[in-house]
């Protein structure tokens, strides 16, 4: 999304940068021409993620998975063994 010199001074004036923007933008709720991620929906996003890293860390440890489709439908899953 372009950006204004208007939302540049007003970030830099806020203590407010890049990588918080984008998260409010996709994590936020539109409400009207505005996308608002409050304290507690910031709180939720985090232990959303707290979560997700546990599960990726536990995917490292076995080295890999692999998860197999067709057509929308899962299939099977498996340890990924480097072979693909």
């Amino acid at each position: 999304m372009q950006t204004t010199v208007h939302i540049q001074q007003r970030m830099s004036q806020r203590g407010i940068n890049g990588k918080m923007l984008d998260i409010v933008l996709e994590h936020g709720r539109l409400d009207k021409d505005k996308h608002v991620l409050g304290r507690k929906a910031a709180i939720r996003l985090l232990d959303e993620l707290r979560a997700q890293e546990i599960a990726v860390k536990k995917i490292i440890d076995k080295g890999g998975m692999v998860v197999v489709s067709d057509n929308g439908a899962l299939i099977t899953t498996y340890n990924y063994s480097g072979r693909y």
